[in-house]
């Protein structure tokens, strides 16, 4: 299995990465799936995501416009 390092901005803007185990390369709505247990597990536990099937990448846009929480880049670790 092959370790992805998801970089990002946290809510108060400052770059920080988290490490993926997958096979393939996640999508950035993968990313975000990962990333917001780590980042809110309160708020993960709740079915906030009234977004789910009527818009792209759902998780990715909540971060973002509800979190301020920006993905940057997907690559393998090295």
């Amino acid at each position: 299995m092959k370790v992805w390092t998801i970089s990002f901005l946290d809510k108060e803007g400052v770059p920080q990465t988290l490490d993926l185990e997958s096979e393939h390369r996640p999508s950035e709505e993968e990313a975000a799936q990962h990333l917001r247990p780590h980042l809110f597990p309160v708020t993960h536990e709740l079915d906030l995501n009234d977004l789910e099937g009527r818009t792209e990448d759902p998780t990715v846009k909540t971060l973002k416009e509800q979190n301020a929480v920006q993905i940057i880049s997907i690559i393998e670790a090295t």
